[in-house]
């Protein structure tokens, strides 16, 4: 009889250890279950944090590289204009010389200093013999040389104007004017002014 009471106390004890084991087992697996969920939540967050965090860098990115191609372009249309201005002085100043020169022509075959002068708006290139009257022609440009007139190249930007004045017989007033028309539509107007004299006797 106490055998079997032993017995029976024994399986009970087994059947409450067995009954506590799965307990555990089972609080083990809830708390894996609870764990894995919230550490799957926790890569979500991480994940969409991470793209916002990128398309907020994206768009920096972005709109720095439009910054820097909006000064780059600003920058080459400046230079542009300051190469166009540069070239207008040099044409202004060749128009000058090109007056001297046929002051010297007229002075080196023995004519009247000022022969083939008058008051008006005359046009002239380097190959000049003597002034042409004005017709507002836009310069020509010829790539082959590199040299500017009126008979050979492409069109160019700029007008040449010669306006010449008697201050009086032994005085000579000399204004060359260049304009030019920038692609963005600036005007622009370079205008050298010289006198020549009468000097020799």
């Amino acid at each position: 009889m106490n055998k079997m009471r032993e017995s029976g106390n024994k399986d009970l004890n087994t059947m409450a250890a067995l009954g506590e084991r799965s307990k555990k087992e089972s609080m083990i697996r809830g708390r894996g279950a609870q764990f894995f969920s919230g550490s799957l939540r926790s890569r979500e967050k991480l994940a969409g944090y991470l793209i916002i965090e990128s398309m907020i860098s994206i768009s920096i990115v972005v709109v720095g590289l439009l910054g820097i191609l909006a000064v780059s372009s600003r920058s080459i249309s400046l230079n542009r204009v300051i190469s166009d201005q540069f070239i207008a002085n040099y044409l202004a100043a060749e128009g000058i010389e090109i007056v001297k020169n046929l002051i010297d022509a007229n002075i080196i075959q023995r004519k009247p200093w000022n022969q083939g002068f008058s008051n008006g708006s005359f046009e002239v290139d380097y190959k000049s013999l003597n002034l042409e009257p004005n017709q507002n022609r836009k310069i020509l440009f010829d790539a082959s040389n590199n040299f500017y007139s009126y008979q050979n190249g492409n069109p160019t930007n700029f007008i040449r104007t010669i306006n010449i004045q008697m201050v009086s017989a032994d005085e000579i007033k000399v204004n060359s004017i260049v304009k030019l028309t920038t692609r963005g539509g600036g005007q622009f107007e370079i205008n050298l002014e010289d006198h020549f004299f009468n000097w020799r006797p």
